[in-house]
């Protein structure tokens, strides 16, 4: 007997924590007795230390063991180590130019274009099979809507007990909505929301530029300036109990109820294009608590600049899993960290504002200096920013952990438009442009029937890659540096 089969089992599992998957694998075939503990403790606790964000795997990974999902995302790290994806469009070009945005949950992915709502179930499949993606139902808010300013422009999930139907909306006339998804009947692909479905949260004739969503707070922001914080109840609409004016043009939100200092920041067109409110008592703080500077060099005269996406961290970055690091893609075509625990301020603050705090990283694609519309953070090891541009449908990726070595990809069929919406995952990018929705899929196992069936279309601009048996589409790839991707 070795000496390690000799070792209590709780000295067994402080000595799993420190296995990489590799050595996990061979500890567990060593013996019966290895093979066990790797099955009881080692796998599961791989999984807690090296959490993925996983929507539309997750009904999937419910049914398969540790070992399988450690595998499973395994290979996804792989494929996105080597650049390596299935292109594929989700459906057929919209009529017009629009300008969706995405929306996902544990259950389904919401495309919002127009005044439509695209609803993509998610499925479970075998261990050794990619979880495929139907479309559940189109779902249309009333076309008189549509001329009267009825766009959607802002959408986002929130908690409802595990249902995943329930989303707050906002349209470009000032509208915010409560919305119940109603289950499609048997055969119905198409679905008008009804006003039982609906319940008018307010209208102040303002555009809703953003939602953000945090445990049990809403954030919306108009494009005026103002921001509403609300409190959400699962069976009942929410209510409203802080606002403030940023009194500047306004693109984006993040609210953060998990961080030392609740907060929410608000991206707008300024000369501090990025600042954090706190929330201290369900108020939203009317002066700034931070500011987030471009760089050190704008402390003195400050340039006019805009802030169009923000996120946190990926969780597996080199500053760790925390509330406290943001992400954020600027006009200039950067995408800059800031860390709010760091030290390095830019200049000195006043009574009024706080001394602006420089980022810890800023990245950009070489080849583009186009403005960044939206980003997502998670991707392969948890350690992937993807940032997607105002022009020509690039979306550029890098890995925290080595940023010197990023890379972008234009959409499936190549468009001229902005990307406007991303959700990043651990083996899948969800994206949307002015003429479609979109997914990069990093995950083994892919199939014909792991998407929706589209129509052929020879008008579409789309070419199937013959390498993938009709799975995925041609698209154009490069690298940021001289290497090849």
């Amino acid at each position: 007997m070795s000496p390690l089969q000799c070792l209590p089992s709780d000295i067994l599992v402080i000595i799993m924590h420190y296995l990489d998957v590799r050595h996990l694998d061979i500890l567990s075939r060593t013996c019966k007795t290895l093979h066990a503990a790797a099955t009881q403790f080692g796998w599961a606790d791989h999984l807690r230390l090296n959490p993925r964000r996983c929507w539309s795997l997750s009904k999937a990974l419910d049914r398969w063991d540790a070992r399988s999902q450690v595998k499973y995302h395994t290979l996804s790290d792989r494929a996105w180590a080597r650049c390596e994806f299935v292109a594929r469009p989700l459906q057929r070009p919209w009529y017009g130019k629009l300008q969706p945005l995405l929306a996902i949950s544990n259950s389904r992915l919401i495309v919002a274009a127009g005044n439509n709502l695209y609803s993509y179930g998610f499925s479970t499949a075998d261990t050794n099979l990619a979880p495929a993606i139907h479309h559940e139902c189109t779902y249309t808010f009333s076309s008189l809507e549509a001329d009267l300013r009825g766009d959607i422009t802002g959408i986002a999930f929130v908690p409802d007990g595990g249902l995943d139907s329930t989303l707050y909306v906002g349209f470009e006339d000032g509208r915010l909505e409560r919305v119940m998804l109603p289950v499609p009947k048997s055969g119905q692909h198409k679905a008008l929301l009804e006003a039982s479905s609906r319940y008018l949260q307010y209208m102040d004739w303002e555009v809703i530029e953003s939602l953000s969503v945090s445990d049990d707070l809403l954030l919306s922001l108009s494009a005026a300036g103002t921001a509403k914080l609300f409190r959400l109840h699962q069976a009942a609409a929410a209510y409203e109990i802080s606002s403030i004016n940023t009194e500047v043009r306004s693109w984006s939100s993040y609210v953060s109820s998990g961080s030392s200092t609740p907060y929410a920041a608000i991206g707008t067109s300024s000369a501090t294009p990025l600042v954090l409110y706190s929330i201290t008592n369900s108020e939203i703080s009317p002066t700034p608590w931070a500011i987030l500077q471009a760089s050190g060099k704008d402390a003195d005269r400050p340039r006019s600049s805009a802030v169009y996406g923000i996120s946190t961290a990926p969780p597996s970055s080199p500053w760790g899993a925390s509330e406290q690091i943001l992400v954020s893609g600027w006009y200039d075509g950067k995408v800059r960290v800031h860390d709010l625990r760091s030290s390095t301020r830019v200049g000195g603050g006043t009574s009024a504002q706080p001394a602006p705090l420089a980022p810890v990283l800023s990245i950009y694609d070489p080849w583009s200096f186009e403005p960044i519309y939206t980003l997502d953070c998670g991707g392969g090891a948890s350690a992937h920013i993807a940032a997607g541009s105002a022009r020509h449908s690039v979306v550029a990726f890098w890995d925290v952990r080595s940023p010197s070595s990023g890379w972008s990809v234009h959409a499936p069929g190549n468009d001229s438009s902005p990307v406007y919406s991303l959700i990043l995952e651990s083996s899948r990018l969800f994206g949307a442009n002015q003429s479609r929705s979109f997914i990069y899929d990093f995950v083994p196992g892919v199939t014909p029937s792991t998407y929706p069936r589209l129509p052929v279309d020879r008008n579409d601009g789309l070419q199937h890659k013959k390498d993938w048996d009709g799975v995925g589409y041609y698209v154009t790839k490069y690298p940021h540096s001289r290497g090849e991707v």
